[in-house]
């Protein structure tokens, strides 16, 4: 069920014909928020002097781990994207300026799992799907997301107000629109700004780790109607998944 050796990382590096044994390559098991904290550990890696240069990507296939038989599965979709970090000098902070994690593994850690099929012909067979305890996972991630990001930007001392742009992991409307507007509720703002969180689940689904990077991209290079930034906004970069596992990014245009 699970193809883990050799890693997907090496097999990549391997692919690209990068042949630096200084170029490690490793995989980061972390659900939904895994392209987010591999961000995170890019810039600790940077900072540290130890890295110049990183390709961080996300990437996964949904669609062989999806129940047609589950409800809960219709949204699954497949998808990659990628980025460069890359260490620059500049008079200004940019780039990367600070971020956030959290996990809470002993009363949530199940509330995503693999389970059995909803057909009665395969259940009980084999634990193949992806499955979720929907109720919960909503509530959890409406209690605690918000608070996440907001102590990610309250350790650089900003104020949602100077946030451009939120981009939140694609896993249902519903629930993001719920958590920006629990974000705002900790400020007392009531009235959020347009165009402050884009969407893409509506057409491309909710392929995990990949939901985060494309919106980056797709708002990057003006693919999103209107949606657009300049050099100096901040983004945050947030995703909530498997574990449970919560995580921000706090990113300035360079």
């Amino acid at each position: 069920r699970i193809d883990i050796l050799p890693t997907l990382a090496s097999r990549v590096k391997a692919k690209l014909g990068i042949r630096s044994p200084q170029a490690i390559a490793y995989d980061i098991l972390y659900g939904c928020p895994g392209w987010v904290q591999a961000l995170i550990q890019a810039d600790y890696y940077i900072r540290s002097g130890d890295a110049k240069k990183i390709l961080v990507i996300g990437a996964d296939v949904l669609s062989r781990i999806s129940d047609p038989h589950d409800r809960d599965s219709m949204i699954y979709a497949d998808g990659a994207g990628a980025a460069i970090v890359e260490a620059v000098e500049s008079e200004t902070p940019v780039g990367i300026i600070g971020h956030n994690s959290r996990s809470d593994s002993m009363d949530y850690v199940n509330l995503l799992h693999m389970g059995y099929s909803y057909d009665r012909e395969l259940a009980g067979k084999k634990d193949l799907y992806l499955k979720m305890n929907g109720r919960r996972l909503y509530q959890y991630a409406l209690e605690n997301v918000p608070k996440a990001i907001k102590s990610g930007l309250d350790k650089l001392k900003l104020h949602v107000n100077d946030v451009k742009k939120v981009l939140i992991h694609q896993a249902n409307g519903k629930m993001d629109d719920a958590i920006l507007k629990r974000l705002f509720k900790l400020y007392n703002i009531n009235d959020i700004p347009e165009s402050v969180m884009p969407m893409t689940i509506s057409w491309l689904g909710n392929s995990s780790v990949a939901t985060v990077p494309t919106l980056l991209d797709m708002v990057m290079r003006g693919k999103m109607n209107g949606h657009s930034i300049s050099s100096g906004d901040n983004l945050v970069l947030t995703s909530v998944g498997a574990g449970m596992n919560i995580n921000s990014v706090i990113y300035r245009m360079p």
